[in-house]
């Protein structure tokens, strides 16, 4: 029973570690997508005032609004 309980110890430490490795690697890709997101907006947004067109910009965060805090989700 305590070889069991040790070994389920090790797996569950594995685990939280991979899971914080995860839950950096999701923070650091979030950044990304935000800093790129923001340099897209730039570029339609100067796009936008050289064709005259109308300064509208899709709001593209639509679709990742569950992703924007990767952090706080409690697993």
């Amino acid at each position: 029973m305590e070889r069991l309980n040790s070994e389920l110890y090790f797996q569950n430490c594995h685990i939280m570690k991979e899971n914080e490795r995860l839950r950096k690697k999701a923070q650091l890709l979030n950044q990304e997508n935000q800093a790129l997101l923001c340099e897209l907006k730039k570029k339609l947004s100067k796009g936008n005032a050289k064709s005259n067109a109308p300064k509208t910009i899709l709001d593209l965060n639509l679709g990742s609004s569950s992703s924007q805090n990767p952090s706080s989700s409690s697993n």
